[in-house]
């Protein structure tokens, strides 16, 4: 008995040791999110992925001595890249000659996007506390300490399962506390790109047009935090980048009125001048001082109570016990005489301080979702696009789009006519000389002119299934006759899956919702072969002359562009529309396809809304 207990004993220090290097690792992390701020984005994938081995032993250690057996939670690592067969490396519509790049952000994107990781950050911040506490309840209670310590690790580090429950009050409030200071370190980061930039003004100026292009991809990975923490979406607001010099006639590139020989000078002039004439680009390196300072403001109430709140409990019941346990001269309530409390001796000053401690950190936390929202509202007035802007992006987007529209058309037709040629041609070919022979048989041999006529019905009746399957490919004629709502309704229950239509539509213009409703029998279609799923969520609404449809389900995910599953042709059809199609599709699933289509209220229906209750197929 003595025996076991001095071998928990010597464990629980372990364990305890053990969790306070969390704290190293929590730095480590820090540092590789400071880097990532700069542009450096495998820094903080190897900062995450280095810290993970520490999890792992863990894990180890408390199944084996705390008898808790934890599984690694971690989603599975993303596959290599593939070359495809031009040898080139492809990610959505980006191209790389080498795989490097791609593998670098592919796992940055699978260790960010994993929620284990976010556990693990805050196991690293707990963990050492928990340590601390260890130490002596494992003195005090042997085995039965270690069982507890087993369950609180399994709890941060183990393998979640079953439905997610909701975020309480405290999470959510803290999370946005993160928000708000995530807000601001980019602000911080863009503007330390923005320093640089201006200088090239004064010095090299060919410079200029690169460092823009690199201070807005921070800008830009500000605008989609914005909108992944906050709910505010901030639209890019910059003009198209200029195409590359086309030689004249006489082989000489123009630029203006002057002519040169390579197109070297007329391509880095026209990005200096695109780069300078744009006024996004003034916009954001006023951004960058402007809402560096704002959202500095708007943190420090937040950052300051809560720091204030949570140091203060940790001097009153973690520092102050252990300078007495340790009978040293450290005072550890100073902290409390800063706002003209008087200092905590005994375990009865400490409990009445503890309220003043808990309400500053409860009060830093009431305003902090508010101030998140507040500041990405204020981050989009000089970060949003303007009129002009919105202009020449749709200009641009419309020349692109026109031309895939042109050869998604022409491929249709070519469709259409194989349909019909090798199909219902072939099968009226055939009817025509069965009634040839039917003719020829009617006197001389009328049973075998009945046959006949009874395999020409049967073909008939195939003919005329195999046209309304074709009418149906081209426009369902319960699209026409419904509209957009019914006709997904009524695809969801030919589907193989367990589909879940909700939503309220009105009836839109019919080039529009069959547009949707293509897209939407795509998505269910990869969604059964390529993702393997067996429930399927579709939700849609309009508003604001926007159609937005959301279609999740619960396959193995991995869905990619480059490997043809159909996710490019839905990105042509949309463009003609100009639409925008979005896709999160991790390993493991769910996938999720959001699809937004501008467009008008039907005007030849008088009827407003469609039957649009919730069902489920």
């Amino acid at each position: 008995m003595i025996r076991k207990y001095l071998t928990s004993v010597r464990r629980g220090f372990v364990l305890a040791g053990l969790a306070l290097v969390s704290w190293l690792d929590l730095l480590l992390v820090l540092a590789g999110f400071c880097l990532l701020c700069v542009g450096l984005i495998f820094a903080y994938t190897l900062a995450l992925e280095g810290v993970r081995p520490r999890a792992a032993l863990t894990r180890r250690l408390a199944g084996r001595w705390c008898g808790v057996e934890i599984a690694s939670p971690y989603r599975p690592a993303p596959p290599a890249p593939e070359r495809e067969r031009d040898g080139w490396y492809r990610d959505g519509n980006s191209l790389f000659k080498r795989s490097w790049f791609l593998r670098l952000t592919k796992r940055f994107e699978w260790i960010s996007d994993d929620p284990a990781t976010g556990r693990d950050l805050g196991w690293q911040l707990w963990n050492p506390l928990a340590g601390l506490v260890l130490v002596p309840a494992v003195l005090l209670a042997g085995p039965r300490a270690l069982r507890v310590y087993g369950r609180w690790t399994s709890w941060w580090l183990g393998l979640r399962e079953g439905t997610p429950r909701g975020e309480g009050w405290f999470k959510r409030h803290l999370k946005a506390l993160g928000f708000q200071m995530g807000l601001f370190g980019l602000s911080a980061a863009q503007l330390g790109m923005a320093i640089p930039t201006l200088l090239t003004l004064i010095g090299p100026a060919p410079l200029f047009p690169t460092l823009v292009v690199a201070g807005r991809s921070v800008t830009d990975t500000l605008r989609r935090e914005a909108k992944n923490w906050t709910g505010v979406r901030i639209d890019r607001p910059y003009l198209p980048e200029p195409s590359f010099p086309v030689p004249r006639a006489d082989g000489m590139y123009q630029h203006g009125r002057q002519l040169y020989d390579t197109p070297w000078w007329p391509a880095r002039l026209s990005r200096w001048r695109w780069a300078i004439r744009d006024l996004a680009t003034w916009r954001d390196l006023a951004a960058a001082v402007v809402n560096s300072v704002v959202l500095l403001l708007m943190l420090l109430p937040t950052a300051v109570l809560v720091f204030f709140g949570f140091q203060g409990l940790l001097a009153l019941w973690v520092w102050r016990p252990i300078a007495q346990w340790t009978d040293t001269a450290w005072s550890t309530t100073h902290w409390f005489s800063m706002i003209g409390l008087p200092e905590a001796t005994t375990n009865l000053e400490a409990l009445a301080l503890t309220p003043v401690a808990v309400a500053a950190f409860v009060a830093g936390l009431i305003p902090t979702l508010w101030l998140a929202r507040l500041g990405a509202r204020f981050a989009k007035l000089l970060l949003g696009p303007t009129e002009a802007s919105r202009l020449g992006q749709r200009v641009a987007r419309l020349k692109q789009t026109r031309t895939d529209a042109s050869v998604a058309q022409a491929a249709e037709m070519r469709r259409i006519e194989r349909d019909l040629h090798d199909g219902v041609q072939s099968r009226l070919v055939a009817m025509g000389m069965k009634l040839g022979a039917v003719e020829a048989l009617i006197d001389t041999d009328p049973a075998a002119a009945k046959r006949l006529a009874a395999e020409v019905r049967q073909t008939s009746s195939e003919t005329l299934t195999e046209l309304r399957l074709l009418v149906r490919g081209i426009h369902p004629p319960v699209l026409s006759e419904r509209g957009l709502a019914d006709a997904v309704r009524a695809m969801a229950l030919d589907s193989p899956m367990r589909a879940t239509v909700s939503g309220e539509l009105p009836r839109l213009e019919q080039p529009a919702e069959a547009c949707a409703y293509f897209t939407v029998s795509e998505l269910l279609g990869n969604a059964a072969k390529h993702g393997e799923a067996r429930r399927v969520s579709i939700e849609f609404g309009y508003d604001d002359g926007v159609l937005r449809i959301e279609v999740t389900d619960d396959g193995k995910g991995g869905a990619n562009a480059a490997r043809g599953t159909g996710i490019r042709g839905i990105e042509r059809r949309l463009g003609a529309f100009d639409g925008t199609f979005a896709l999160t599709s991790p390993l493991g699933g769910p996938t999720k396809a959001t699809v937004e289509i501008p467009c008008q209220l039907d005007p030849d229906v008088s009827s407003p809304k469609t039957s649009t209750s919730s069902e489920t197929a």
